[in-house]
């Protein structure tokens, strides 16, 4: 797999997850078409730009597996296996984002395809530059940040929120000096996933990409500032923050939480330089779920780390996008006494995390029905809810109140432990599972109708309803059935006999059914083990009483 961001373009059209566009497009237009389309879209005829635009290209599960060349599921144990190995990037002397170089009065924002999202928005935003600075003391760090443009050479940056990007900037704002910063635009996945990963300071996430790469990443030189960019980038901009502090508006936006962000004060960037591949394509990463989606593998890589550390045996996790892929977790566990509230607090303790949900290992996580289905049947919320007061949190929620200046805002953390209760009998929990479910296909039926064939019986001539019941009666003399093993037991009989057959022995009083519903021999005491592999796929029927419908 080519590990650059035209390569990614051709694994998706490979897998059919990329459709052209080369009617006239407006640029205006670009935000509002990305979500009616089922694949990530490619304008090829930008009105007033000689640039493509690309978008869309992380909207989903199966486009971020094709970019991580990993099945969805084993992206995050891809991302740890990167953590724990990561491969630090490489300086290169020629770069393909160095075909065409612009400086000085050359340097025009404007002649970028970069769109607007919302009917809000501040102005054109850069959603799609992994920001690249460096520090004398901690060294070099990678993010991703929106840049707004105000000016053919000046931008905003969103750097409100505390991040290591915002310290860099503070620690070279005091000194009253500007800080070089790269923004690489049209990169591989790898580095965007990995630019999206909270490092702590000092930790260089362009490690990562090299681990998920499994070989360094490599860098081009500066041309105006000592900061190097991503060298198989499209497009590449060099610039500095500025040290004029966190003065100027910025936004409104488009932000993770589908919603609008407003006004943020902020610092400018000076655009020093434009390198950009001869035939570049830009890309505008669609806002909110492209940036959602590539939060996902971050904090389920994080959640299978704890967990494993806190002893729990997880089968699954889902970091669900309709917690925005930041806030809210679900993980299914292979349940060891007390192990679901260790599973909670250890989830809880990653950044960001508000709600946490723990399932059986039977519950599918990514379905959201399933998950609600065992909140409904498995929880009693005075025993199985846990809730933190005053842990930190992410300044866009939108329950908090508005935040204070300076102040990290708190919030409540809670965790549903969603398992079967450890004193309650697991055949409570029996799914229903449809008879001969797995055997037969619905298309088999369809079309038009043939002429009936035969009725299916045992294969010996003249076999009565007696003759059945007494093959019954034998089997049941050796184990206890229900009445879908008797089916499965007699494939060659036709159903009306058999029930029948069952209904002519209850009415006889020589069968009757034991406390799990199987039909035995009448006086038989003790269980039976079965002596045939009846291969059916079935759920216990417990003995409880339902109430039925009834018509007055």
């Amino acid at each position: 797999m080519a590990t650059h961001f035209r390569g990614y373009l051709d694994t998706l059209k490979k897998n059919h997850e990329l459709t052209v566009i080369s009617k006239a497009t407006d640029l205006r237009d670009v935000a509002a078409l990305v979500p009616q389309s089922d694949k990530a879209l490619l304008f090829t005829n930008v009105c007033g730009y000689s640039m493509p635009v690309a978008s869309g290209l992380l909207q989903s599960r199966n486009r971020l597996a094709l970019g991580m060349g990993a099945a969805y599921e084993k992206i995050a144990a891809k991302l740890r296996t990167a953590m724990d190995h990561p491969v630090k990037p490489k300086r290169v002397a020629k770069a393909p984002v160095k075909e065409v170089i612009l400086t000085k009065n050359k340097v025009d924002l404007y002649q970028l395809p970069v769109p607007i999202f919302s009917v809000m928005d501040g102005g054109p935003m850069i959603t799609a530059g992994v920001v690249i600075a460096e520090d004398p003391e901690f060294g070099m760090n990678a993010g991703m940040y929106r840049l707004m443009l105000k000016e053919k050479n000046i931008t905003g940056i969103d750097i409100v929120t505390p991040n290591n990007l915002r310290k860099f900037a503070e620690r070279a704002f005091q000194q009253k000096k500007p800080l070089p910063i790269s923004i690489s635009i049209g990169t591989h996945p790898y580095e965007l996933v990995a630019s999206t990963f909270k490092a702590n300071l000092g930790v260089n996430e362009l490690t990562f990409a090299g681990g998920l790469r499994g070989q360094p990443l490599a860098l081009a030189e500066g041309e105006t500032i000592s900061v190097p960019c991503i060298a198989d980038a499209e497009i590449v901009l060099e610039g500095e923050i500025l040290p004029e502090g966190w003065v100027y508006p910025e936004g409104p936006f488009c932000e993770f939480n589908r919603l609008m962000g407003g006004i943020h004060m902020n610092p400018h960037v000076r655009i020093k330089a434009i390198m950009h591949r001869k035939d570049a394509t830009y890309y505008a990463l669609h806002m909110p779920w492209e940036n959602i989606w590539m939060s996902a593998p971050i904090y389920e890589a994080a959640a299978w780390r704890v967990l494993h550390e806190a002893g729990v045996q997880a089968t699954a996790i889902n970091v669900t996008p309709g917690g925005c892929c930041h806030w809210h977790i679900v993980a299914a566990i292979k349940k060891q006494p007390g192990d679901a509230k260790n599973a909670m607090m250890a989830l809880l303790s990653i950044a960001d995390i508000k709600h946490v949900t723990i399932v059986d290992d039977d519950i599918d996580v990514f379905d959201a029905t399933d998950v609600e289905w065992a909140v409904a049947t498995r929880v009693q919320a005075d025993r199985d809810v846990l809730i933190v007061s005053n842990a930190r949190s992410k300044p866009l929620d939108p329950s908090l109140l508005p935040p204070t200046t300076g102040k990290i805002p708190t919030t409540a953390k809670m965790g549903i432990d969603a398992t079967i209760p450890e004193n309650v009998p697991h055949n409570r929990y029996n799914r229903i599972v449809y008879f001969n479910q797995d055997k037969v296909n619905l298309k088999d039926y369809l079309g038009a109708p043939v002429e009936p064939g035969k009725a299916p019986d045992n294969g010996k001539p003249g076999e009565t309803t007696d003759l059945v019941a007494e093959k019954i009666l034998a089997a049941l003399g050796k184990s206890h059935y229900f009445f879908p093993d008797l089916l499965a037991l007699f494939p060659k009989s036709d159903y009306r006999t058999i029930a029948i057959a069952v209904g002519q022995l209850h009415q006889q009083g020589r069968i009757i059914q034991d406390g799990e519903g199987k039909y035995q021999v009448k006086g038989e005491t003790g269980p039976r083990r079965a002596l045939v592999n009846l291969n059916v796929r079935r759920a216990p029927v417990p003995v409880l009483f339902c109430a039925c419908l009834s018509v007055n």
